[in-house]
């Protein structure tokens, strides 16, 4: 899946995925959500953001954890 909403530059924010043409990092959309803001609020905060930018953050975190590889212990890999 491309995410055209999300870019990654070392220059911006060390490097952490952000929402294309802001410094507003995916973790921090994660973290409002986490914390229980709704999508209404966190584009209050952040009047820039659309609710399209705070669902490709979602599903671009959903897809890095779909990647990751998995460790068993006994040390495979799955």
């Amino acid at each position: 899946m491309v995410h055209d909403r999300i870019t990654t530059d070392p220059k911006i924010m060390f490097g952490k995925p952000v929402i294309r043409g802001t410094r507003i990092t995916v973790e921090l959309i994660l973290r409002k959500i986490a914390a229980g803001m709704t999508e209404q609020e966190i584009t209050a905060h952040h009047p820039h953001l659309t609710a399209d930018d705070i669902r490709a953050a979602a599903a671009f975190a959903a897809e890095h954890l779909a990647s990751e590889e998995i460790v068993l212990a006994s040390g495979s890999t799955w």
